[in-house]
């Protein structure tokens, strides 16, 4: 099963690049055999919200030069991100330094003091950011090679521009990585267009402020994904574009052939969505009210309605709503089609004529993997409707 995604910014760090010239790596290759470590868990910034590297050049056991690189929250509660980068002088056991914020342009001052604690190291001093001054005790700190450093900090932007088909990437999630400077000139490129940007894919992480990029999650019809994908790519500040994880799981996804779906070279949604209709009608037991398609993601909505098995003497209605996604099983054109088929969602309410009982769900949410997934056999019907192919998680391939 593929996980939906989450917006994730790609960030393959030596040390933090690409925004200022002192964020370049020192590596063990430095004259006279001097060694680069790193600390990543200085508590006591910003009230324990900042996430915080310590580069330190090390002439033995002696440092010879540190960089602190703070990335916090610009103001106490918000998602928004400020971040300081500043090169520290050493003075024995004191690290001091003096910058201003990348974002904000607040001035910063440093004064840390650094003490050996036999296999760990304890550090003290005053961070001010603008009027706010923060007292950092932190102990029990244990410093990473450059290996473990590089290790702990690699990620992978799930964007793959060219997929050989839609098993690993969803065929209505395009994602795009762009600088941060041109970020919100592509977005007001997006105004007025027949797409859906994720919300949460705007904020600016500290990964991105780091990476000097960000990766911007769209939902497009998959019919329009490819000729959407060409045109991010051509645009200024775009570094990667392309297909990432999104709403198709492979354990509810169906594969038939396209050929009797499509009419003029399109999908035949009337048809489709009619077939879909009819098998979900008997899987459920329940009476279709509406279909309706998304011009901006393609999906179909489809609403049914059944009595209510709790207190039948109530007589109260269940309301399903079912969620389904057709596309193309790979891009660039194909003669299968895949169909993804959401969990059925069920609210129940009075509908009787006369004075209403108010109904409220008050049940605790739960994680995802703990959501009830029976639907009747659903995607099971639709397979055999459609005389489809199932995915075969444990070979990988359709069946």
């Amino acid at each position: 099963m593929r996980a939906r995604r989450l917006c994730l910014v790609c960030l393959v760090i030596a040390w933090p690049g690409g925004l200022l010239a002192q964020d370049r790596p020192l590596t063990k290759a430095t004259a006279g055999g001097a060694e680069v470590r790193y600390f990543t868990s200085i508590d006591g910034l910003m009230e324990g919200n900042a996430d915080v590297i310590l580069k330190e050049t090390r002439q033995g056991k002696t440092v010879t030069g540190a960089v602190l690189d703070v990335c916090y929250p610009a103001e106490k509660g918000s998602d928004r991100k400020d971040r300081f980068v500043v090169n520290l002088a050493v003075n024995g056991s004191t690290l001091t330094g003096a910058t201003q914020s990348m974002v904000d342009k607040l001035p910063v001052t440093v004064t840390l003091t650094r003490k050996p604690t036999g296999d760990t190291f304890e550090f003290d001093g005053r961070v001010s950011v603008g009027q706010t001054v923060t007292t950092v005790t932190s102990t029990d700190n244990s410093d990473l090679s450059e290996a473990e450093f590089n290790d702990s900090r690699t990620t992978d932007d799930g964007i793959i521009a060219a997929p050989k088909d839609f098993t690993e990437v969803s065929p209505e999630a395009v994602a795009v990585k762009v600088k941060l400077d041109a970020a919100a000139d592509l977005l007001k490129g997006l105004r007025g267009q027949n797409v859906e940007v994720a919300l949460n894919s705007l904020d600016v992480t500290c990964e991105a402020l780091r990476a000097g990029t960000q990766v911007i999650d769209i939902n497009v019809d998959p019919e329009r994904a490819p000729s959407l994908i060409a045109r991010l790519k051509a645009l200024p500040g775009v570094i990667a574009a392309g297909w990432s994880a999104g709403m198709f799981d492979m354990d509810r996804t169906i594969r038939f052939p396209a050929a009797e779906w499509r009419a003029n070279g399109k999908l035949d949604r009337g048809k489709l969505a009619t077939a879909i209709s009819g098998v979900l009608e008997k899987a459920l037991d329940a009476k279709p009210v509406s279909t309706k398609w998304s011009d901006d993601t393609g999906k179909l909505t489809l609403i049914f309605k059944r009595p209510s098995e709790v207190v039948p003497a109530l007589k109260l209605t269940d309301t399903v709503e079912v969620t389904a996604l057709p596309a193309p099983d790979k891009p660039g054109g194909s003669d299968h089609i895949m169909l993804w088929v959401g969990v059925p969602a069920t609210t129940t309410a009075d509908e009787s004529d006369g004075p209403k009982l108010n109904l409220v769900d008050d049940e605790t949410s739960v994680e995802d993997e703990d959501v009830e997934t029976d639907d009747s056999g659903a995607v099971d019907a639709l397979a055999k409707q459609f005389k489809a192919q199932r995915w075969d998680a444990d070979k990988s391939a359709w069946k």
